[in-house]
């Protein structure tokens, strides 16, 4: 168990107390010598790991993904009415 302090010194000096646990202490707060709360270290939430092959079956690419005719009209949907002009053939 770390240091206890009392409610009104914890509301005192609240972020002494906050700067404390943040660096690893624990501090106990009690209401007239009993316990009642503790402030500790925030733990920081894991970062999922990712798993491969999640997308597996779940996207498809048509034979001529790739051919110029579907790049062109991919590239003309984005580009619209601004087509560059230097693009033309």
């Amino acid at each position: 168990m770390g240091e206890q302090v009392n409610i009104h010194e914890a509301k005192t000096h609240f972020s002494r107390l906050v700067e404390r646990a943040a660096a690893g202490e624990e501090i106990v707060i009690a209401k007239a010598g009993e316990p009642r709360a503790r402030l500790v270290p925030l733990e920081e939430p894991r970062p999922k790991r990712r798993q491969g092959g999640s997308m597996k079956g779940k996207i498809w690419l048509a034979d001529d993904w790739d051919s110029p005719e579907t790049n062109e009209a991919i590239a003309r949907e984005f580009w619209g009415d601004a087509w560059p002009e230097d693009m033309e053939e």
